[in-house]
């Protein structure tokens, strides 16, 4: 089912909320958010789900923490509090999203106590790159420098191919 952009705008609110709760309800602990992504105005389906379970796996093999899963209309999220220092925690999760079949198309933040992502570079990481070419992704997403066809027949293909050898 596609969404709108204000239900795009309020789930971004609501899990900025749910984050602050997590975070205040469990001070010294370190916040891991699991969102996929996944470009266009449908942000559940077959392919999104695949990525998330696939995602929430690996988090589980990286971490022994228990995992808190929202599977909604507006895109799946997962929420992880784990003892793991902050920055270990990001090592951890650039590990999956760079070395994961599908982990290009995960989103893991580490959330900082003031609800801020973690930035790749607190940890001395680049820039991720687009899934199509080697400029950052940011890059393309801003300049729409690729369709959304070329993206979803992309991630078609990386989600076809991840089950195919699972």
């Amino acid at each position: 089912m596609a969404i709108t952009l204000e239900q795009l705008l309020s789930s971004r609110e609501d899990r900025w909320n749910h984050q602050m709760e997590l975070l205040s309800s469990h001070p010294g602990l370190t916040l891991v958010c699991l969102t996929v992504i996944m470009p266009g105005d449908v942000k559940r389906n077959h392919q999104s789900l695949a990525v998330a379970h696939a995602a929430v796996e690996a988090l589980r093999k990286a971490f022994s923490d228990e995992i808190e899963e929202r599977d909604l209309e507006t895109g799946y999220e997962a929420y992880l509090l784990t003892p793991t220092p902050q920055l270990e925690a990001k090592r951890r999760v650039c590990d999956i999203e760079e070395e994961h079949p599908l982990g290009r198309l995960f989103d893991l933040d580490v959330i900082t106590p003031e609800g801020i992502p973690l930035p790749r570079s607190a940890i001395n990481r680049p820039p991720r790159q687009c899934l199509l070419c080697q400029q950052e992704a940011r890059f393309c997403m801003r300049n729409h420098t690729h369709s959304r066809e070329e993206l979803q027949q992309r991630i078609d293909e990386m989600v076809t191919e991840f089950m195919r050898e699972k």
